[in-house]
Protein backbone atom coordinates (compact mmCIF):
# COMPACT_ATOMS: atom_id res chain seq x y z
CA UNK A 1 0.00 0.00 0.00
CA UNK A 2 3.02 2.18 1.17
CA UNK A 3 4.69 1.33 -2.41
CA UNK A 4 1.60 2.03 -4.16
CA UNK A 5 1.17 5.51 -2.74
CA UNK A 6 4.91 7.14 -3.15
CA UNK A 7 4.61 6.28 -6.80
CA UNK A 8 1.59 8.66 -7.10
CA UNK A 9 3.69 10.86 -4.72
CA UNK A 10 6.70 10.93 -7.32
CA UNK A 11 4.30 11.04 -10.51
CA UNK A 12 3.03 14.25 -8.65
CA UNK A 13 5.88 15.54 -7.91
CA UNK A 14 7.37 15.27 -11.17
CA UNK A 15 4.12 16.91 -12.30
CA UNK A 16 4.64 19.68 -10.14
CA UNK A 17 8.44 20.55 -11.10
CA UNK A 18 7.84 19.68 -15.37
CA UNK A 19 5.37 23.10 -14.96
CA UNK A 20 7.55 24.99 -12.29
CA UNK A 21 4.34 25.36 -10.15
CA UNK A 22 6.39 25.31 -6.91
CA UNK A 23 9.10 27.76 -8.04
CA UNK A 24 6.48 30.29 -8.87
CA UNK A 25 5.93 30.61 -4.74
CA UNK A 26 8.43 32.55 -3.73
CA UNK A 27 7.40 32.71 -0.30
CA UNK A 28 10.00 29.91 1.46
CA UNK A 29 7.29 29.18 4.46
CA UNK A 30 4.79 28.42 1.91
CA UNK A 31 7.27 25.65 -0.06
CA UNK A 32 7.68 24.33 3.01
CA UNK A 33 4.65 24.58 4.02
CA UNK A 34 3.59 22.41 0.95
CA UNK A 35 6.71 19.83 1.15
CA UNK A 36 5.51 19.21 4.51
CA UNK A 37 1.75 18.41 3.56
CA UNK A 38 2.88 16.10 1.30
CA UNK A 39 5.17 14.00 3.19
CA UNK A 40 2.73 14.30 5.98
CA UNK A 41 0.04 12.42 3.32
CA UNK A 42 2.31 9.84 2.18
CA UNK A 43 2.80 9.41 6.17
CA UNK A 44 -0.70 8.88 6.72
CA UNK A 45 -1.12 6.61 3.82
CA UNK A 46 0.96 4.18 6.43
CA UNK A 47 -1.48 1.99 8.19
CA UNK A 48 -0.51 1.36 12.10
CA UNK A 49 -0.71 -1.93 12.67
CA UNK A 50 -3.46 -3.32 15.09
CA UNK A 51 -2.90 -6.18 17.61
CA UNK A 52 -5.19 -8.13 20.16
CA UNK A 53 -2.26 -8.31 22.70
CA UNK A 54 1.07 -6.94 22.56
CA UNK A 55 4.17 -7.80 24.85
CA UNK A 56 6.55 -4.85 26.17
CA UNK A 57 9.73 -4.13 27.17
CA UNK A 58 10.69 -7.86 27.76
CA UNK A 59 13.84 -9.66 26.74
CA UNK A 60 12.69 -11.92 23.84
CA UNK A 61 14.06 -15.27 23.69
CA UNK A 62 13.59 -17.01 20.71
CA UNK A 63 14.22 -20.60 21.52
CA UNK A 64 16.47 -21.14 18.87
CA UNK A 65 19.45 -20.73 21.73
CA UNK A 66 20.59 -17.31 20.81
CA UNK A 67 20.59 -15.08 23.40
CA UNK A 68 17.67 -12.74 24.34
CA UNK A 69 17.10 -9.25 22.57
CA UNK A 70 14.89 -6.64 24.21
CA UNK A 71 11.60 -5.99 21.96
CA UNK A 72 7.95 -5.96 21.59
CA UNK A 73 5.61 -9.24 20.41
CA UNK A 74 2.16 -8.45 18.83
CA UNK A 75 -0.65 -10.82 19.09
CA UNK A 76 -2.95 -11.22 16.36
CA UNK A 77 -6.07 -14.02 16.61
CA UNK A 78 -3.84 -17.03 17.40
CA UNK A 79 -0.34 -16.07 15.84
CA UNK A 80 2.28 -13.86 16.33
CA UNK A 81 1.63 -11.00 14.21
CA UNK A 82 4.50 -8.89 14.99
CA UNK A 83 7.72 -9.44 16.41
CA UNK A 84 11.08 -7.31 16.82
CA UNK A 85 11.88 -3.65 17.89
CA UNK A 86 9.10 -1.58 19.42
CA UNK A 87 6.66 -0.24 16.53
CA UNK A 88 3.76 2.56 16.75
CA UNK A 89 0.51 0.15 17.31
CA UNK A 90 -3.04 -0.16 18.54
CA UNK A 91 -3.83 -2.99 20.75
CA UNK A 92 -6.48 -3.94 22.93
CA UNK A 93 -4.26 -5.23 25.64
CA UNK A 94 -1.00 -4.41 26.46
CA UNK A 95 1.51 -6.31 28.88
CA UNK A 96 4.75 -4.65 30.42
CA UNK A 97 7.06 -7.49 30.81
CA UNK A 98 9.71 -5.40 32.02
CA UNK A 99 12.46 -7.53 34.06
CA UNK A 100 10.79 -10.42 32.59
CA UNK A 101 11.73 -12.86 30.18
CA UNK A 102 9.07 -13.68 27.35
CA UNK A 103 10.12 -16.94 25.21
CA UNK A 104 7.90 -19.93 23.21
CA UNK A 105 5.65 -21.97 25.34
CA UNK A 106 7.42 -25.07 27.17
CA UNK A 107 6.84 -28.46 25.78
CA UNK A 108 6.19 -31.89 28.13
CA UNK A 109 7.75 -34.54 26.39
CA UNK A 110 6.21 -37.07 28.33
CA UNK A 111 3.08 -36.33 30.17
CA UNK A 112 0.79 -38.62 31.56
CA UNK A 113 -1.80 -36.09 31.45
CA UNK A 114 -4.48 -37.25 29.69
CA UNK A 115 -6.84 -39.16 32.76
CA UNK A 116 -5.98 -35.88 34.80
CA UNK A 117 -7.02 -33.61 32.27
CA UNK A 118 -10.45 -34.78 30.89
CA UNK A 119 -11.08 -34.32 34.83
CA UNK A 120 -9.95 -30.78 35.15
CA UNK A 121 -8.22 -29.54 32.04
CA UNK A 122 -6.75 -26.47 33.95
CA UNK A 123 -3.38 -28.21 33.23
CA UNK A 124 -1.98 -25.56 36.44
CA UNK A 125 0.98 -28.18 37.65
CA UNK A 126 2.80 -27.88 34.46
CA UNK A 127 1.16 -24.15 33.19
CA UNK A 128 1.97 -22.71 35.58
CA UNK A 129 5.53 -23.66 34.96
CA UNK A 130 4.96 -22.43 31.11
CA UNK A 131 4.39 -25.81 29.86
CA UNK A 132 1.94 -25.33 26.47
CA UNK A 133 1.92 -28.54 25.02
CA UNK A 134 1.80 -32.24 27.08
CA UNK A 135 2.74 -35.17 24.88
CA UNK A 136 1.78 -38.38 25.69
CA UNK A 137 1.85 -42.03 24.60
CA UNK A 138 4.60 -43.81 26.11
CA UNK A 139 3.25 -46.97 25.65
CA UNK A 140 -0.12 -47.10 25.89
CA UNK A 141 -2.13 -44.18 24.22
CA UNK A 142 -6.04 -43.11 24.83
CA UNK A 143 -6.96 -44.88 21.90
CA UNK A 144 -7.90 -46.98 19.43
CA UNK A 145 -9.64 -49.26 22.21
CA UNK A 146 -12.29 -51.04 22.08
CA UNK A 147 -13.52 -53.46 19.09
CA UNK A 148 -13.05 -52.01 15.33
CA UNK A 149 -16.72 -51.74 13.90
CA UNK A 150 -18.63 -51.93 17.06
CA UNK A 151 -20.32 -48.88 19.30
CA UNK A 152 -17.46 -49.69 21.91
CA UNK A 153 -14.33 -48.55 19.28
CA UNK A 154 -12.94 -44.91 19.30
CA UNK A 155 -10.19 -44.49 17.13
CA UNK A 156 -6.91 -42.46 18.37
CA UNK A 157 -8.23 -39.60 16.60
CA UNK A 158 -11.43 -39.61 18.42
CA UNK A 159 -9.36 -39.93 21.60
CA UNK A 160 -7.80 -37.01 21.32
CA UNK A 161 -10.29 -34.92 19.84
CA UNK A 162 -12.37 -36.09 23.18
CA UNK A 163 -9.85 -34.26 25.61
CA UNK A 164 -9.79 -31.04 23.27
CA UNK A 165 -13.67 -30.78 22.91
CA UNK A 166 -13.71 -31.76 27.14
CA UNK A 167 -11.47 -27.98 27.49
CA UNK A 168 -8.03 -27.62 28.06
CA UNK A 169 -5.91 -24.77 28.82
CA UNK A 170 -2.69 -26.74 26.92
CA UNK A 171 -2.14 -28.01 23.58
CA UNK A 172 -2.03 -31.79 23.60
CA UNK A 173 -0.07 -33.84 21.01
CA UNK A 174 0.61 -37.84 21.31
CA UNK A 175 2.62 -41.14 20.06
CA UNK A 176 0.45 -44.00 19.57
CA UNK A 177 1.54 -46.32 22.01
CA UNK A 178 2.99 -49.46 20.64
CA UNK A 179 1.33 -51.55 23.75
CA UNK A 180 -1.64 -50.51 22.31
CA UNK A 181 -1.28 -51.71 19.25
CA UNK A 182 -0.26 -55.17 20.84
CA UNK A 183 -3.30 -55.21 23.20
CA UNK A 184 -5.38 -54.19 20.19
CA UNK A 185 -3.53 -57.40 17.72
CA UNK A 186 -3.47 -59.95 20.36
CA UNK A 187 -4.22 -59.05 23.91
CA UNK A 188 -1.67 -59.68 26.83
CA UNK A 189 -0.10 -62.80 25.86
CA UNK A 190 3.89 -63.37 25.72
CA UNK A 191 4.61 -64.77 22.36
CA UNK A 192 5.44 -62.99 18.92
CA UNK A 193 3.01 -61.97 17.11
CA UNK A 194 1.78 -64.16 14.07
CA UNK A 195 2.41 -62.89 10.28
CA UNK A 196 -1.60 -61.95 10.11
CA UNK A 197 -2.07 -60.44 13.44
CA UNK A 198 1.01 -58.36 12.51
CA UNK A 199 -0.67 -56.81 9.31
CA UNK A 200 -3.88 -55.89 11.30
CA UNK A 201 -1.16 -54.22 14.16
CA UNK A 202 -0.06 -52.20 10.88
CA UNK A 203 -3.34 -50.83 10.19
CA UNK A 204 -3.87 -50.08 13.27
CA UNK A 205 -0.55 -47.72 12.84
CA UNK A 206 -1.77 -46.74 9.25
CA UNK A 207 -4.95 -45.09 10.77
CA UNK A 208 -3.50 -43.56 13.89
CA UNK A 209 -0.92 -42.01 11.77
CA UNK A 210 -3.80 -40.42 9.48
CA UNK A 211 -5.39 -39.07 12.43
CA UNK A 212 -2.28 -37.29 13.61
CA UNK A 213 -0.25 -39.47 16.34
CA UNK A 214 3.75 -38.24 16.25
CA UNK A 215 4.43 -42.08 15.67
CA UNK A 216 5.31 -44.96 17.70
CA UNK A 217 5.96 -44.96 21.37
CA UNK A 218 7.30 -47.79 23.33
CA UNK A 219 7.68 -48.80 27.12
CA UNK A 220 10.00 -52.24 26.68
CA UNK A 221 10.08 -52.92 30.99
CA UNK A 222 6.24 -54.14 31.52
CA UNK A 223 3.92 -55.94 30.28
CA UNK A 224 2.70 -56.77 28.01
CA UNK A 225 4.73 -54.03 25.80
CA UNK A 226 8.22 -55.89 26.62
CA UNK A 227 6.77 -59.05 24.67
CA UNK A 228 6.71 -57.54 21.55
CA UNK A 229 10.72 -58.46 20.07
CA UNK A 230 12.59 -56.42 17.67
CA UNK A 231 11.20 -57.17 14.86
CA UNK A 232 7.80 -56.34 15.70
CA UNK A 233 8.65 -52.94 16.19
CA UNK A 234 10.58 -52.37 13.02
CA UNK A 235 7.88 -53.29 11.45
CA UNK A 236 5.33 -50.52 13.29
CA UNK A 237 7.80 -48.03 12.70
CA UNK A 238 8.17 -48.64 9.05
CA UNK A 239 4.71 -47.88 8.48
CA UNK A 240 4.98 -44.67 10.37
CA UNK A 241 8.03 -43.80 8.69
CA UNK A 242 5.68 -43.29 5.78
CA UNK A 243 3.82 -40.74 7.67
CA UNK A 244 6.77 -38.83 8.60
CA UNK A 245 6.36 -40.30 12.17
CA UNK A 246 8.80 -40.95 14.60
CA UNK A 247 9.60 -43.95 17.52
CA UNK A 248 10.02 -43.11 21.08
CA UNK A 249 11.18 -44.96 23.63
CA UNK A 250 11.08 -46.40 27.16
CA UNK A 251 13.91 -48.71 26.67
CA UNK A 252 14.14 -52.00 27.64
CA UNK A 253 16.61 -51.87 30.15
CA UNK A 254 18.00 -48.56 32.12
CA UNK A 255 20.44 -50.48 34.23
CA UNK A 256 22.85 -52.82 33.74
CA UNK A 257 21.76 -53.94 30.37
CA UNK A 258 21.76 -50.59 29.28
CA UNK A 259 23.73 -50.27 26.36
CA UNK A 260 21.69 -53.53 24.50
CA UNK A 261 18.71 -51.81 24.95
CA UNK A 262 20.59 -48.90 23.09
CA UNK A 263 21.49 -50.91 20.67
CA UNK A 264 17.80 -52.24 19.87
CA UNK A 265 16.61 -48.43 20.01
CA UNK A 266 19.65 -47.19 17.29
CA UNK A 267 18.86 -50.80 15.39
CA UNK A 268 15.07 -49.91 15.42
CA UNK A 269 15.66 -46.51 14.22
CA UNK A 270 18.26 -47.47 11.32
CA UNK A 271 15.83 -50.41 9.86
CA UNK A 272 12.68 -48.05 9.74
CA UNK A 273 14.13 -44.81 8.60
CA UNK A 274 12.78 -43.02 11.79
CA UNK A 275 14.33 -40.41 13.90
CA UNK A 276 14.38 -41.93 17.95
CA UNK A 277 14.36 -40.75 20.44
CA UNK A 278 15.03 -42.43 24.43
CA UNK A 279 12.38 -41.48 27.23
CA UNK A 280 13.91 -39.70 30.18
CA UNK A 281 17.82 -41.12 29.97
CA UNK A 282 19.15 -42.61 32.96
CA UNK A 283 21.43 -45.24 33.71
CA UNK A 284 19.68 -46.85 37.08
CA UNK A 285 21.46 -48.16 40.18
CA UNK A 286 25.07 -47.15 41.82
CA UNK A 287 26.88 -50.10 40.27
CA UNK A 288 25.76 -48.76 36.79
CA UNK A 289 26.24 -44.59 36.93
CA UNK A 290 29.56 -45.12 35.33
CA UNK A 291 27.84 -45.97 32.20
CA UNK A 292 26.31 -42.88 31.46
CA UNK A 293 29.48 -41.73 29.84
CA UNK A 294 29.28 -45.00 27.40
CA UNK A 295 25.51 -44.30 26.86
CA UNK A 296 26.37 -40.50 25.54
CA UNK A 297 29.75 -41.71 23.58
CA UNK A 298 27.79 -44.26 21.13
CA UNK A 299 24.58 -41.77 20.92
CA UNK A 300 26.77 -38.83 19.78
CA UNK A 301 28.49 -41.84 17.48
CA UNK A 302 26.00 -42.81 15.59
CA UNK A 303 24.38 -38.94 15.23
CA UNK A 304 27.82 -37.88 13.18
CA UNK A 305 26.82 -41.18 10.99
CA UNK A 306 23.14 -39.15 10.26
CA UNK A 307 20.75 -41.22 12.47
CA UNK A 308 18.79 -38.65 14.19
CA UNK A 309 19.11 -40.04 17.95
CA UNK A 310 17.81 -37.49 20.74
CA UNK A 311 16.19 -37.63 24.36
CA UNK A 312 14.65 -36.34 26.95
CA UNK A 313 14.65 -36.26 31.40
CA UNK A 314 13.63 -35.01 34.32
CA UNK A 315 16.31 -33.14 36.52
CA UNK A 316 15.71 -35.45 39.57
CA UNK A 317 17.63 -38.10 40.93
CA UNK A 318 14.64 -40.38 42.14
CA UNK A 319 12.63 -42.15 39.39
CA UNK A 320 8.75 -43.54 39.97
CA UNK A 321 6.48 -46.24 38.67
CA UNK A 322 5.36 -49.29 40.25
CA UNK A 323 6.33 -52.08 42.23
CA UNK A 324 6.27 -53.62 38.49
CA UNK A 325 9.91 -52.10 38.76
CA UNK A 326 11.37 -54.81 40.07
CA UNK A 327 8.31 -57.34 39.90
CA UNK A 328 9.48 -59.51 36.68
CA UNK A 329 6.79 -59.52 33.15
CA UNK A 330 6.94 -63.30 33.12
CA UNK A 331 4.44 -63.56 35.82
CA UNK A 332 1.97 -60.76 34.29
CA UNK A 333 1.71 -63.22 31.42
CA UNK A 334 -2.37 -62.66 30.30
CA UNK A 335 -3.11 -59.41 32.02
CA UNK A 336 -4.20 -58.30 35.47
CA UNK A 337 -5.94 -60.48 37.02
CA UNK A 338 -3.49 -63.75 35.77
CA UNK A 339 -0.91 -61.67 37.20
CA UNK A 340 -2.66 -61.75 40.65
CA UNK A 341 -3.65 -64.87 41.23
CA UNK A 342 -0.32 -66.52 39.63
CA UNK A 343 1.10 -64.44 42.78
CA UNK A 344 -1.41 -66.45 45.21
CA UNK A 345 0.31 -69.66 44.05
CA UNK A 346 3.14 -71.30 46.32
CA UNK A 347 5.30 -72.70 43.77
CA UNK A 348 5.13 -69.61 41.68
CA UNK A 349 6.06 -67.30 44.68
CA UNK A 350 9.01 -69.26 45.66
CA UNK A 351 10.35 -68.70 41.77
CA UNK A 352 8.87 -64.77 41.65
CA UNK A 353 10.83 -64.07 45.85
CA UNK A 354 14.07 -65.29 43.79
CA UNK A 355 13.44 -62.97 41.62
CA UNK A 356 12.78 -59.98 43.48
CA UNK A 357 15.53 -60.82 45.66
CA UNK A 358 18.07 -60.08 42.91
CA UNK A 359 16.48 -56.73 41.82
CA UNK A 360 16.32 -55.45 45.65
CA UNK A 361 20.22 -56.36 45.73
CA UNK A 362 20.82 -53.38 43.22
CA UNK A 363 18.06 -51.56 44.94
CA UNK A 364 17.62 -51.82 48.12
CA UNK A 365 14.06 -51.68 49.60
CA UNK A 366 14.59 -48.52 51.59
CA UNK A 367 15.17 -46.26 48.48
CA UNK A 368 11.70 -48.19 47.09
CA UNK A 369 9.00 -44.76 48.75
CA UNK A 370 5.12 -46.27 48.45
CA UNK A 371 3.27 -42.87 47.09
CA UNK A 372 0.13 -44.05 45.57
CA UNK A 373 -2.49 -47.11 46.03
CA UNK A 374 -6.25 -47.72 44.95
CA UNK A 375 -7.65 -48.26 48.07
CA UNK A 376 -8.22 -45.93 50.76
CA UNK A 377 -7.15 -48.54 53.51
CA UNK A 378 -3.99 -49.36 52.17
CA UNK A 379 -3.25 -45.64 51.84
CA UNK A 380 -3.78 -44.93 55.34
CA UNK A 381 -1.91 -47.57 56.12
CA UNK A 382 1.62 -47.68 54.39
CA UNK A 383 1.51 -44.18 52.24
CA UNK A 384 5.03 -42.61 52.72
CA UNK A 385 6.42 -45.47 53.83
CA UNK A 386 9.23 -47.37 52.06
CA UNK A 387 9.29 -51.11 51.30
CA UNK A 388 12.04 -51.55 53.91
CA UNK A 389 9.23 -49.93 56.54
CA UNK A 390 6.32 -51.74 55.63
CA UNK A 391 8.26 -54.94 55.80
CA UNK A 392 9.20 -54.28 59.25
CA UNK A 393 5.44 -53.23 60.22
CA UNK A 394 4.21 -56.37 58.78
CA UNK A 395 7.18 -59.17 59.79
CA UNK A 396 7.80 -59.63 56.41
CA UNK A 397 10.82 -60.20 54.26
CA UNK A 398 10.77 -57.25 51.48
CA UNK A 399 10.08 -59.46 48.42
CA UNK A 400 7.02 -61.56 50.66
CA UNK A 401 6.06 -57.37 51.61
CA UNK A 402 6.23 -56.56 47.47
CA UNK A 403 3.92 -59.00 46.38
CA UNK A 404 1.63 -59.21 49.17
CA UNK A 405 0.87 -55.33 48.92
CA UNK A 406 0.10 -55.51 45.57
CA UNK A 407 -2.55 -58.51 45.73
CA UNK A 408 -4.03 -56.71 48.86
CA UNK A 409 -4.20 -53.47 46.81
CA UNK A 410 -5.12 -54.61 43.77
CA UNK A 411 -2.72 -52.47 42.00
CA UNK A 412 0.87 -52.18 40.94
CA UNK A 413 1.64 -49.26 43.67
CA UNK A 414 3.04 -46.24 42.64
CA UNK A 415 6.44 -45.84 44.44
CA UNK A 416 9.52 -43.68 43.95
CA UNK A 417 12.67 -44.97 43.55
CA UNK A 418 15.82 -43.02 44.77
CA UNK A 419 18.11 -44.98 41.99
CA UNK A 420 20.23 -42.40 40.18
CA UNK A 421 23.44 -39.89 40.59
CA UNK A 422 22.99 -35.98 41.07
CA UNK A 423 26.15 -36.06 39.43
CA UNK A 424 24.77 -37.57 36.23
CA UNK A 425 21.66 -35.49 36.32
CA UNK A 426 24.25 -32.68 36.13
CA UNK A 427 26.54 -34.30 32.73
CA UNK A 428 22.71 -34.88 31.35
CA UNK A 429 21.57 -31.74 31.84
CA UNK A 430 24.39 -30.23 29.62
CA UNK A 431 23.42 -32.15 26.24
CA UNK A 432 22.86 -30.61 23.66
CA UNK A 433 20.61 -33.09 22.30
CA UNK A 434 18.43 -33.60 25.70
CA UNK A 435 15.03 -31.71 25.94
CA UNK A 436 12.62 -32.35 29.18
CA UNK A 437 10.08 -33.79 30.46
CA UNK A 438 7.65 -34.61 33.69
CA UNK A 439 6.45 -38.01 33.08
CA UNK A 440 3.78 -37.42 35.64
CA UNK A 441 0.04 -36.35 35.79
CA UNK A 442 -1.05 -32.67 35.20
CA UNK A 443 -2.53 -31.86 38.57
CA UNK A 444 -4.84 -28.49 39.49
CA UNK A 445 -6.64 -29.38 42.50
CA UNK A 446 -4.25 -29.50 45.57
CA UNK A 447 -7.20 -30.10 48.02
CA UNK A 448 -7.15 -33.76 46.84
CA UNK A 449 -5.47 -36.08 49.13
CA UNK A 450 -2.62 -37.84 46.29
CA UNK A 451 0.92 -37.79 46.61
CA UNK A 452 3.33 -37.95 43.78
CA UNK A 453 6.53 -37.27 42.49
CA UNK A 454 8.07 -33.57 42.96
CA UNK A 455 8.27 -33.86 38.99
CA UNK A 456 5.02 -33.41 38.56
CA UNK A 457 5.19 -29.84 39.84
CA UNK A 458 8.64 -28.63 39.15
CA UNK A 459 10.51 -30.29 36.01
CA UNK A 460 10.65 -27.07 33.76
CA UNK A 461 11.13 -24.20 36.25
CA UNK A 462 13.89 -26.74 37.91
CA UNK A 463 15.68 -26.46 35.04
CA UNK A 464 15.28 -22.81 34.60
CA UNK A 465 16.10 -21.83 38.34
CA UNK A 466 18.17 -24.64 39.77
CA UNK A 467 19.99 -25.46 36.49
CA UNK A 468 20.68 -22.56 34.61
CA UNK A 469 20.28 -19.72 37.09
CA UNK A 470 21.70 -20.99 40.10
CA UNK A 471 24.06 -23.82 39.37
CA UNK A 472 24.79 -21.98 35.86
CA UNK A 473 24.93 -25.34 33.82
CA UNK A 474 23.58 -23.49 30.69
CA UNK A 475 22.71 -20.24 29.70
CA UNK A 476 19.31 -19.24 30.04
CA UNK A 477 19.09 -18.92 25.91
CA UNK A 478 19.97 -22.76 25.95
CA UNK A 479 17.59 -24.01 28.34
CA UNK A 480 14.78 -22.13 26.68
CA UNK A 481 15.63 -23.69 23.35
CA UNK A 482 15.94 -27.25 25.13
CA UNK A 483 12.50 -26.75 26.67
CA UNK A 484 10.88 -25.46 23.52
CA UNK A 485 12.45 -25.17 19.97
CA UNK A 486 14.52 -28.61 20.45
CA UNK A 487 11.54 -30.63 21.29
CA UNK A 488 9.08 -28.78 18.88
CA UNK A 489 11.67 -30.47 16.09
CA UNK A 490 12.14 -33.65 17.15
CA UNK A 491 8.58 -34.18 17.69
CA UNK A 492 7.80 -32.83 14.35
CA UNK A 493 5.19 -30.16 14.56
CA UNK A 494 4.76 -27.04 12.81
CA UNK A 495 5.08 -23.18 13.53
CA UNK A 496 5.41 -23.99 17.17
CA UNK A 497 8.45 -24.04 19.79
CA UNK A 498 9.79 -20.92 18.35
CA UNK A 499 8.88 -17.04 18.74
CA UNK A 500 8.56 -16.45 15.29
CA UNK A 501 5.93 -14.10 12.40
CA UNK A 502 3.10 -16.44 11.81
CA UNK A 503 3.85 -19.73 14.68
CA UNK A 504 1.28 -20.08 17.01
CA UNK A 505 1.50 -17.67 19.94
CA UNK A 506 2.33 -19.96 22.51
CA UNK A 507 4.26 -18.13 24.92
CA UNK A 508 5.54 -17.61 28.67
CA UNK A 509 6.62 -14.27 30.32
CA UNK A 510 8.47 -15.42 33.42
CA UNK A 511 11.04 -13.60 36.30
CA UNK A 512 14.59 -15.45 35.37
CA UNK A 513 15.35 -13.92 39.12
CA UNK A 514 12.59 -16.21 40.63
CA UNK A 515 11.72 -18.64 38.49
CA UNK A 516 11.62 -21.68 40.40
CA UNK A 517 10.55 -25.25 41.57
CA UNK A 518 9.04 -25.32 44.94
CA UNK A 519 7.81 -28.95 45.16
CA UNK A 520 9.77 -31.56 47.59
CA UNK A 521 9.87 -35.46 47.82
CA UNK A 522 7.73 -34.64 51.59
CA UNK A 523 5.84 -32.26 50.18
CA UNK A 524 4.97 -32.35 46.14
CA UNK A 525 1.91 -30.56 45.86
CA UNK A 526 3.03 -27.38 45.69
CA UNK A 527 2.79 -24.75 42.19
CA UNK A 528 6.35 -23.21 40.89
CA UNK A 529 6.81 -19.69 41.44
CA UNK A 530 7.94 -17.03 38.71
CA UNK A 531 5.81 -17.12 35.19
CA UNK A 532 3.22 -14.55 35.28
CA UNK A 533 1.98 -14.97 31.94
CA UNK A 534 0.85 -17.74 30.27
CA UNK A 535 -0.96 -17.78 26.30
CA UNK A 536 -1.67 -20.88 24.24
CA UNK A 537 -2.88 -20.33 21.11
CA UNK A 538 -3.04 -16.12 21.46
CA UNK A 539 -5.38 -16.45 24.41
CA UNK A 540 -3.93 -15.57 28.13
CA UNK A 541 -4.19 -18.34 30.51
CA UNK A 542 -2.56 -17.33 33.27
CA UNK A 543 -2.47 -13.68 34.20
CA UNK A 544 -0.72 -12.29 37.09
CA UNK A 545 0.17 -16.04 38.26
CA UNK A 546 -3.67 -16.85 37.92
CA UNK A 547 -5.57 -19.24 35.70
CA UNK A 548 -8.05 -17.30 33.48
CA UNK A 549 -10.71 -19.68 33.02
CA UNK A 550 -10.03 -20.07 29.32
CA UNK A 551 -9.26 -23.17 27.63
CA UNK A 552 -8.27 -22.80 24.19
CA UNK A 553 -5.94 -25.83 23.74
CA UNK A 554 -5.77 -27.84 20.50
CA UNK A 555 -5.27 -31.41 19.26
CA UNK A 556 -1.82 -30.67 17.69
CA UNK A 557 -0.87 -33.43 15.01
CA UNK A 558 1.44 -35.17 13.65
CA UNK A 559 3.66 -33.86 10.54
CA UNK A 560 0.98 -35.46 8.48
CA UNK A 561 -2.38 -35.98 10.45
CA UNK A 562 -5.35 -36.36 8.20
CA UNK A 563 -2.74 -36.81 4.82
CA UNK A 564 -3.89 -39.62 2.86
CA UNK A 565 -0.15 -38.73 1.35
CA UNK A 566 2.51 -41.36 1.68
CA UNK A 567 6.17 -40.78 1.38
CA UNK A 568 7.89 -43.10 -1.59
Amino acid sequence: MVAKYFSIYKAFVSYIISHKLLFKTTNFLKKSLFVGCVIGLLGSCEKVPSFDTVLLNGTLYDGTGTPGVQGMIGIKSDSIAYIGPYISHKASKSIDATGKAISPGFINMLSWGYSSLLKDGRSLSDLKQGVTLEVFGEGTSAGPSGEKNTADYVSFEQAMKALEKSGVSTNIASYLGATTVRIQGLGYDNRAATPEELKEMEKIVEEAMKGGALGIGSSLIYAPGDYANTAELIALCKVAALYKGRYISHMRNEDNKVMEALEELISIARESGVPAEIYHLKTSRKANWHMLDTVIERVNEVRAEGLKITANMYPYHASSTGLTGVIPTWVQDGGHEAWINRMKDPKIRERLFVDIRKELSEQGPEGILMVGFDKEEMAKKYLGKTIAEAAEMRSQSPEETIVDLVIEDNSRIQCIYFSMSEQNIEKKIQIPWMSFCSDAGSYSDLTEDFRTHPRAFGSFARVLGKYSRDLQLLPLETAIHKLSGLPAKNIGIEKRGLLKKGYYADLVIFDPLTIGDKATFEDPLQFAKGVSYVFVNGQMVIENEQHTGIFPGRFVKGSMGNSSEIIQ
